[in-house]
Formats: structure tokens, sequence, C-alpha cells
């Protein structure tokens, strides 16, 4: 693993903390990322993976799924003075999709980000001569890729109460899809609550160039 320059986690539908080979693989293999010395970065999943291997735990929502986007997730002052977040404003939203939470930090973790409805919603992991970084949100996704999740879970998110018919779910799929090809839409934008924290790809996506900037090109040159 020393060999490469640094290692980005994607989500995963698995249970981090179920008895499961699959999660136990990944588990491990997070534990070597971090012995080899390789900067990580990653999402929901992710996050997970890396608190649970350096010694924390993982547990279901008590308030159960948070899902679309993430509203004023707020820096804590260790995340304000973070280099994941330079350039970023302290209150921010996100696209969000994830039923389990982070409830403990291992030693060598610093919580940098929550909001009301996760308190851990961004995370550093120092462990064993490594740093992962990682985030409970989705700063990769876009509003396509919001639709189509949203799309392919359209059953399960109206069992859950986020739509009453199917309906009103397509319709919503639509308004996503919509604004993705034309963010100008300010009609649908305003409808939807977001703005340039969404729709701003440059803005969204400051996690992801400041690991690359501000990790894994100094620890390249080391």
């Amino acid at each position: 693993l020393a060999q490469y320059d640094g290692i980005a986690w994607t989500g995963c539908s698995l249970t981090v903390f179920e008895d499961d080979p699959r999660v136990h693989t990944q588990i491990e293999f997070c534990r070597e990322a971090f012995r080899a010395g390789v900067p990580s970065f990653g999402s929901c999943w992710a996050a997970q993976i890396a608190v649970v291997a350096a010694g924390g735990l993982c547990a279901p929502n008590p308030r159960g799924r948070e899902m679309g986007i993430a509203r004023k997730i707020a820096l804590t002052p260790e995340g304000r003075a973070h280099p994941l977040y330079e350039g970023k404003s302290g209150v921010f939203d996100a696209f969000i999709s994830h039923v389990d939470e982070i409830t403990h930090l291992p030693p060598g973790a610093v919580l940098l980000a929550s909001n009301d409805f996760t308190r851990v919603q961004s995370v550093s992991v120092t462990y064993q001569g490594g740093v992962f970084w990682g985030l409970q949100y989705h700063p990769e996704y876009d509003l396509h890729e919001m639709a189509r999740l949203t799309w392919c879970r359209i059953d399960k998110l109206m069992s859950l109460g986020f739509f009453k018919t199917r309906e009103d779910a397509e319709a919503h799929v639509d308004l996503l899809e919509t604004l993705h090809q034309d963010p100008s839409r300010y009609d649908i934008a305003w409808k939807l609550g977001i703005d340039s924290d969404i729709l701003n790809e440059e803005v969204r996506r400051t996690e992801v160039r400041n690991w690359i900037n501000r990790l894994v090109i100094p620890t390249r040159r080391k």
C-alpha cells in the first residue's frame, strides 16, 4: 500500500457493526492503510470504517435516515482551524444518505463538524502513523447522482415517510434532474432550499481538493 499516494473510499450499503466477513475485510484493510501511512479520505461508510478501525464505535442513528441534503453542518473550532476546511464556510449544506452514525470517537480522532441530526458529520482520525479524513456527507455527489439514488430507493423512502406517494417522489427526482441540467433555475433551487453549497461544484468539493493539496501532496513529498 505504501506505493500509493492516497486512498479514496466510497460509501457502502453494508453495516459496519455487523458480524460480516465483508466488513471485517474492509476494517482490516483500513488498518493496513493506517500502518502504511497512506493518506485516506472518504464519505459516509468510509468515515465509519476509519473510526471503527481505530477503535471507535458506530450504531444506528436513533433519528433514522438522514437523506437528501444535510442541513446546517457546522464546523467545530477544530474544524474551522483544520486544513480540510480551508476556504469552506463555517456552516453549510451537503448531500447525504445514511442510517448509521459514529457514536464514539477513538483516541487520535478529532471531531470537525456536526449538525442537529448527526453529531459526527466530519472527523480526522490519526492511528498507527496514518491519517484519515472522513465525512458522513457526500461532497462527491451532484444533483444527478442524488436524483438516481432517490429513484432507486423510492419504495424505501416512501415507507419511511419521505414521500406520501410515488408521484411525489418522481416529481422530486424530476426537479433534481432539471436543476442539475440548468442550475440557473432559481425557482427550483428556491423550492428545494438549495444554494451555492450544493450548486457550486468548487464549493461542494472543497474537502476533496483540500485533501489532495493539504494532505496527499505534502505526504508524498516527505
